[in-house]
């Protein structure tokens, strides 16, 4: 599913136009980008969390060469899913 197919899921389900539901959720994707890229954790109960994660530097290859490379350490976004998306997703019913 696309963005689009996205849109129109929850356009469909809300009873609100395509339009609207473009700007939400829009909006909602920036303010979950930003908060996470300045530190913060958002949890949404039952769905999941996305918070920043520290990545430590370490040693790489590249495939080409077999060359081992420096890999840095670098900050990266990371989702973990909450209980009730993963019941969802495995078919448990609880």
């Amino acid at each position: 599913m696309n963005k689009t197919e996205l849109i129109d899921a929850i356009a469909e389900k809300a009873d609100v136009s395509k339009k609207d539901t473009d700007a939400v959720l829009t909006a909602t994707i920036n303010a979950i980008m930003e908060a996470v890229a300045s530190g913060d954790k958002i949890s949404l109960i039952g769905f999941g969390s996305f918070e920043p994660r520290e990545r430590k530097a370490r040693d790489g290859r590249n495939p080409q060469t077999g060359e081992t490379i420096k890999i840095p350490a670098t900050t990266v976004p990371a989702f973990s899913a909450g209980k009730g998306f993963k019941q969802m997703v495995s078919g448990a019913k609880d």
